[in-house]
Parts: structure tokens; sequence; C-alpha cells
């Protein structure tokens, strides 16, 4: 047959072939990626917020409008509280839902039902606790009042529900439907909201983990070791709060009144006949993950200076909270106004909001302004419980236990019943983690002495105590585990005009205890410690307490008019960053675990020299809160100038990069990163790698033990014979060189060349689906890296772990300076932006400016607000 034979079709070559073969498979690639790409686009963009026109919604009385500026950042105006607080519950569901229905799940220990398997020992530790419960008994103590803005809240998250279920209300949910496709979202509620108030109390919850290492380590370490890791707050070179407390008439009630505080959780009674005690290990872990670790930078900045000493003649306010990292940010910054203010609609505030609670949480109004800090004061305490069967000894005396039952929901599995033990301190948490039930295993307890910071010293139970037959237990008596009155303080505070309202919510303000700071257009300034804090019988919680004896019991609350209160001092500001509240003078005790100040003594440093060469400014607030000045890193840059040069060349180049460095921990400086790697390998070589390691949870706490132990060559714990070290000098040397060696692995050998930035950088995680562990799905949702500088125990709190990575963990999760000569002035940011709703274009648009410490007005009076407004949505009453 001819190849011209015109009736034959040339054989095509096999390039030919293959290239034709690839080309369709490329083309049905693009294809179905294409139309992946369009499914996709579309599921995201269905949950996307109506942001302008009209919206008409069942239960409103009146038209509400919501501007929003070119950040997505709402102001809601109505004109009567029902339907401000209906609105605010509909925004907050329209951007955050996903995030609040993931909350509430959290709260009432229901993570199970939405995960599965994965999270059924989080839900047992969660539902010994009870906060869903506790906020039912505290939303039905509420007055009417505050009752209504909470029903009020849940109907317009509820309105918003009623017209968006699943894949419309949030984009997580078709990735959640896709393993547990029977899930259905459930109606808001008011105790929803209130539990979310509980879940901040256990982020900033105070020293039970320092409480349980003490108690851990004392077997194994001796009392002046003890004393050394763990010393006491330097009040000779750090500042408190409230050096002189301020006289001040009794006003405002006393919300933390002094009743007796025996019975902790006040659990009910039910039969545990044939219910099997469920235990889990590694829970705290779990939970942490899901609220926050309150190690490492958790804690925050706040500060307050007089018009005596800005350019303005006005005070200016400033606060930044140090909180876990998290995607979206915990914050949702907004402004809620009653069209015409009056005793019955008497809003207008602004701020920073948590999606899911109603109000203004952080911010201003009309007349004053605010800030929080964690007040850090110990109001948790565990005890060491004997247990007898189905009771416990107590004072001599065998006393039923308390038991509820408890049934966790379980995704694709059968249901599980927990049984919940409680005692009269509260409830049991050994069992539950890994270190509780050390605890237990290996009782500790304390005793007065004056041995040791705190007053005490671990001791192994008495003979007498040994005798009692039975089990040791572990329970947990916290302040958040009865019903409070902070669901109703926020609305005090969002209100008050003057420092007598302003106290008169601190008074109602119990849980999580908070520094409270204060300015108003007046000029005034203050402080005000509120909270539920606790009167101790024998001991200080320094350690466990003998549960079996009701001498450790908590005997009352401080009253609140005894409370630390600072008015217009002579200094002419107030700083807080969760150092000491008071001098020991103080007749209460409050805290032996401070943050040690190192963060309080520079704010107060910068604003001194900062007033001296002139009127303090905005800018000037704003710089201070960015200040990444690190102590540990000044001390040992001096330091290493003294002690031997390397033989390595490399090494001393490193060193020598310390020589001229300004101590700024900036995220493009050589310096930082050799001095925190420096840090890093010194900590580990001085407290991890021993043969018996020593806590290293606490930069701050670490940078008091070594600062002195640098001007003592001799301390014994420079000598390490597991790494084969003996005295300063060696133990410097040696850290020097693996610090280099680090860097030089991760960075390149030229030390010219490393960066702070790209160790230290923040990887925005989706709290849930983020870490899921399938790429595709945590491309969806988490963002960066971004380079980040600052670091623990800076001003510019990025906290990273001591000990593992230097990825930043906990972060200044909002900044705000308010200035109270104009409120249109303020500046503001916070860590991602307005939506929850992953590809939105505010879903992160504020994060590189967060990164660089860049903040931007905010309009508050009207005026400011319809100018900067670029979308306009306004709700009417349906029908």
């Amino acid at each position: 047959m001819s190849s011209a034979d015109p009736t034959v079709k040339p054989r095509p070559r096999i390039g030919r072939i293959i290239g034709r073969t690839v080309f369709g498979v490329l083309a049905g690639v693009v294809i179905l990626a294409t139309a992946a790409a369009l499914v996709l686009v579309w599921t995201v963009q269905r949950s996307f917020p109506q942001t302008s026109g009209e919206l008409a919604l069942k239960g409103l009385q009146a038209q509400v409008t919501v501007q929003r500026d070119d950040r997505g950042i709402p102001t809601v105006t109505a004109d009567n509280t029902h339907d401000l607080f209906y609105a605010q519950g509909f925004v907050h569901a329209q951007d955050r839902f996903w995030e609040m229905d993931f909350r509430r799940h959290v709260t009432s220990g229901r993570v199970a039902e939405l995960f599965g398997s994965s999270q059924v020992a989080t839900d047992e530790f969660l539902r010994t606790l009870d906060w869903h419960g506790i906020a039912e008994k505290e939303g039905a103590a509420m007055d009417a009042t505050t009752r209504g803005y909470y029903q009020a809240y849940a109907d317009g998250v509820n309105a918003y529900l009623a017209d968006h279920e699943g894949a419309e209300a949030s984009f997580e949910y078709a990735v959640v439907g896709m393993t547990n496709p029977d899930y259905t979202i459930e109606k808001w509620t008011p105790a929803d909201s209130v539990a979310w108030l509980k879940a901040m109390a256990w982020d900033l919850r105070g020293n039970v983990e320092s409480e349980t290492t003490r108690a851990l380590l004392a077997p194994t370490v001796d009392a002046a070791t003890m004393n050394e890791i763990y010393p006491a707050y330097p009040f000779d070179e750090h500042p408190v709060i409230v050096p002189t407390i301020t006289p001040m008439e009794q006003g405002g009630g006393s919300g933390a009144a002094s009743a007796p505080a025996g019975t902790g959780a006040g659990a009910s009674t039910s039969s545990a006949t044939g219910v099997t005690w469920t235990t889990a290990r590694n829970t705290l872990e779990a939970v942490q993950t899901l609220l926050g670790d309150p190690g490492e930078g958790i804690g925050s900045n706040s500060w307050v200076v007089s018009g005596s000493l800005t350019a303005t003649g006005k005070p200016l306010l400033a606060n930044d909270p140090h909180l876990g990292a998290a995607l979206p940010s915990v914050w949702y910054q907004m402004q809620l106004r009653c069209r015409t203010v009056s005793t019955a609609c008497p809003f207008d505030v602004a701020g920073f909001s948590f999606s899911g609670l109603p109000s203004i949480v952080i911010g201003h109004n009309a007349n004053i302004a605010w800030g929080f800090t964690n007040l850090t004061t110990d109001v948790t305490d565990l005890y060491i419980e004997k247990i007898d069967g189905d009771s416990y000894w107590r004072d001599g005396v065998r006393v039923p236990l308390q038991t509820r039952t408890e049934t966790v929901k379980v995704a694709g599995s059968a249901d599980i019943t927990l049984t919940v033990r409680s005692t009269a301190h509260g409830p049991i948490v050994s069992g539950l983690t890994d270190d509780f039930t050390a605890l237990a295993k290996t009782p500790i307890v304390g005793r007065t002495d004056t041995a040791s910071p705190g007053g005490e010293t671990g001791v192994a139970p008495d003979a007498a105590t040994d005798a009692l037959p039975g089990q040791y237990a572990v329970s947990l008596r916290w302040t958040a585990l009865d019903p409070g009155t902070t669901s109703t303080a926020i609305f005090a505070m969002n209100t008050a005009a003057d420092f007598t309202g302003f106290r008169h919510a601190a008074s109602l303000f119990d849980v999580p205890a908070q520094n409270l700071i204060y300015a108003d257009q007046k000029g005034n300034i203050g402080y005000q410690t509120p909270g539920r804090l606790p009167i101790r019988g024998a001991g200080n919680g320094y350690f466990p307490q003998p549960g079996w004896s009701s001498a450790s019991d908590w005997t009352g609350y401080i009253p609140f008019e005894k409370l630390p209160v600072s008015y217009n001092p002579d200094e002419g500001y107030i700083v807080t960053a969760n150092n000491a509240i008071v001098p020991d003078s103080y007749p209460y005790f409050l805290s032996r675990d401070w943050d040690y100040g190192y963060r309080a003594a520079r704010i107060a440093d910068l604003i001194e020299r900062t007033a001296k060469q002139h009127p303090l400014t905005t800018q000037d607030m704003r710089d201070i809160q960015f200040d990444q000045q690190s102590w540990i890193g000044k001390q040992l840059a001096a330091e290493m100038q003294e002690i031997p040069a390397s033989k390595d060349a490399g090494v001393r180049k490193a060193v020598k990069l310390l020589k001229t460095w300004d101590a700024q921990a900036t995220a493009d400086s050589p310096a930082a990163a050799y001095a925190n790697v420096l840090w890093q390998k010194l900590a580990l070589n001085l407290f991890a790698n021993r043969e018996h390691p020593l806590p290293m949870d606490g930069q701050g706490r670490l940078f008091t033990v070594v600062g002195p132990m640098l001007e003592n060559p001799d301390d014994p714990l420079w000598t390490n014979p597991k790494i084969g070290v003996s005295g300063r000098d060696e133990m410097l040397a040696l850290s020097a060189k693996q610090a280099y060696d680090e860097l030089s692995t991760a960075q390149g050998s030229d030390p010219a060349r490393w960066n702070w930035g790209d160790l230290h950088a923040i990887t925005l995680t989706h709290q849930t689906l983020g870490k899921s562990g399938i790429a595709p799905i945590e491309w969806l949702f988490n963002r960066g890296p971004y380079p980040v500088g600052g670091g623990s125990s800076l001003v510019d709190a990025t906290g990273w772990t001591l000990g593992g990575s230097y990825a930043t963990t906990t972060v200044p999760s909002m900044r705000m300076v308010v200035d109270l000569s104009d409120f249109d002035a303020s500046t503001w940011n916070h860590l991602t932006g307005a939506s929850g709703h992953a590809f939105s274009p505010h879903y992160t648009d504020q994060t590189e400016n967060w990164s660089k410490g860049v903040q931007s007005p905010w309009a508050f009076t009207k005026k400011a607000v319809d100018a900067a407004a670029v979308d306009t949505l306004v709700l009417k009453p349906a029908g």
C-alpha cells in the first residue's frame, strides 16, 4: 500500500500522539480545575454578607442602619436597645457565625458533635467544668433589662440563621458536611453568649499551671533551688501598678461581696450506679488548642496618661491585650449607637467586641475610655482530696461526693456517658489531664512556712493523712465555676459617664479578673482592681492545698471597697502590664505569680523619658506599643563581650553583631536573630538539659533567674555535668557555638544575612480546619507566614515557646490608642480583619499593618461615620 494512496491517512508520529494525549489530559484537568474553582468560588461566596441595600427581618421594632467603612467595620444605629442588640447579633452572625458556633460547642463541651471521637477527651474535661450550666444560672439571675439585651441579641443571631443554613452560613460548614453530613445549626441562646466569658476566664486563669509544676517538681528540688528558679517579684527594681491607694468614698456598691465561699461548684446530685468514670490523657493541651494556651505571652499592656503630660491637654489611653494568635482575630471591632441617646437608650459606644457576646468589651463611649489587662491574681487553687469510695474525707468525717451524669454525643460514634464528681472545693479533675493525674499519684501539699516565696513549702502528706483510707484525687477551686455578674458589668461599663459609674461597673466585673484603666473627657485618669478575689485560710495557693481540712478553704472575698484604686495620681500616668498590683504591705494576699515587670518597667521609662522631651502624642503611644527592646538580649550582648573570644571565626562574627546592636528585636535584625537563638540555647543548657530538668515556662521569670546569675560566675546552676559544663564562661561559650550552628543551618553561614522576622514568623491558623492535617483544606483557611519582630516579655509582646520553635504563638491581639480630645483621631488595629469568611477582602486585611505596628483612625462621631461609610445596609421590620 503506497503512502501516496489518498484513501490512507498517514500514521501520526509518536511525538504527536503523546502531545495530543497530554493536551487532552491537560485540557480535561483544566476543565475540571476550572469547574472546581467555580464551584469553590460559588460555595465560598454564598456566605458573604449583604452589606448594602435593605433587609426585612422579623422581630425588629424599627429601622436600623448598619454602615461599614473600607475595612468592613460596622457602625450600628438603632432607635431602641432591643433593636440595637438584635442588630449586633445579626451583624456578628453575618461576619463570624462559624466562630460563634464553634465557641459555643467548646464552652458547652460539645466539640465531638462537630469533629467526632478525637474530641471526646476535650469534651469530658469541659463538661466537668460545666461552663454552659453556670452560664444558664447567671442568665436566670440577671435583672430583666440585662436579660432582655441578651435575648434581643440571640433573636438577631437567629434572624440571620433563619435564611442561612450550612454553607450559606459559612464556608466551614461545607467542609464539615463532607465528614459530618447530619450536622445542623441550632438556634442561639443567651447562655451561649454568657458562656464565652468563662472561656476567656480560662484563657486568663492565673497560676494553676505554675502551682502544678511546683508540686510535681518539689520531690526532686531542694528549697534553695526552688526559691532561685521561682524568685519573688523584684519590687525594688520594677514598678507596681498602685504604689499608693487613693482614698475613695465607697461608691458603686460592692459586687464582689465578702460572702463565704465554702461550696465550690455546687453540682447537682444524681445516681452514679452502673456508670464508669471515663478517663482521658493529654486533654489540657487539646483544650489549650481550642481556647488558647495561658503560657508564654498571655498578658497585656495598658496605660493611661494625664492631660498634664500630653500635647492636647487631654488624656491618652493605650491598650494591647496579649492572647493566643487566632484566625479570625478574637476581636470584632464595631460601634453601637442609639439614634437619640437617652435614659431609655443610653448606648453610644465603640471599640472591640467578642462575636457571640452583646456589648463592647474594650473601647470608649462619648464620655470615657477604658482598657483591660489580666490581673494575674491567684483565683484558682488545687486541692488534694482523700477519696474513699463514693465519699471523701473532710475534717475527719466521710462526706458524700456530689455527682452528676453527662452524655457526650459523638459524630459518627455512639454516645458516651460521663460521671462528674465534685467535692466542696469543686470538680475532680485528676483523671482528665496528665499533670493533674500525676499530682493525685504523688500528692504534694502546701503548709504555712516562711522558707519559700509565697510563705509555703512543698511537703508530702503527713502520717495522719496517710492513715486515712482511700485514694488521692485533685479538685479545682476557681472563681469562674460560681455564677457571677460580669455578663451584667459590661453594659454598665458601656454606659458609664464618670469614675463613679466606672467603679460601679468594676464592682460587678468579677470573672475574669482584670486591671481596669480609665480616662474621661474632663481630664481624669484612674485605675480599679475589680474581680472576685478570694481570701484564703491556711496557705495561699502557692502549692496545692490539703482538701481534707477545712482550714485550707477560702473564707470569703476581698470587699470591693478594699481593692486597689488609683485616681489622678501625682505621677500623671498609670501603667499596667500584668506586674504586681500593690506593694507587699497590702493587707490581703493577691498572688506570688505576677509577671515579673519587664514590660511595665520599660513602658514607664519610655513615658517618662519621652515626656521630658516633649508633650506626649498619640504617635508616642503607638511607638511605645511597638517598642521591641529585649532586656535579656541587652544582658547577653554585654556579657558576651567579656568572655574569651571563640576559636571559631563564625562564632566571633556572630558575637560581634551584638556589640553594636541597639537591643531592638526588629524583624530584619541579624543581631536579634542571634540573641534570641543564643538565649534559647542558654536556657536549654541551664534548665532543660539536666539530669533533673527544671521548668522553662515564663521567659520573664527566667530573666529574673538568669540576670543575677550573669553577675555570679560561681552560681551552682552554671554547672551541668550532663553536658560537661562547669561555670558561667563555659556555659556561655557552648551556647554561643550552638546558636551559631543552628542559625548557619537555618539561614546560612554569613551572620549579616540572618534575620529575626523569618525565624519568629507567624502563620495565621484557622482555629479548627486550619489544623486538619489536610493540606488543601489548610490552604483554604490559613494565611502566612508573616515576618514578625518583638518577642516574649517585650513591650511588643509577640510570644514564642522557649524550648520549641521561635514561631510567634501569642500576640498583641489588638492595639488601640484613644485620644480623649478627639475620638475620631483615636487609632486602632487588630491581628486579622473584620470578617471570618475565608477569601473575604476583610479576612486578613489588617495583618500587614499589625505586623508593622501601623494603626489607622476610626470614625466615631456621626459626621465622620457618614463620611467614612462605603456600604450602608438598612434593616427593616418584616411586614
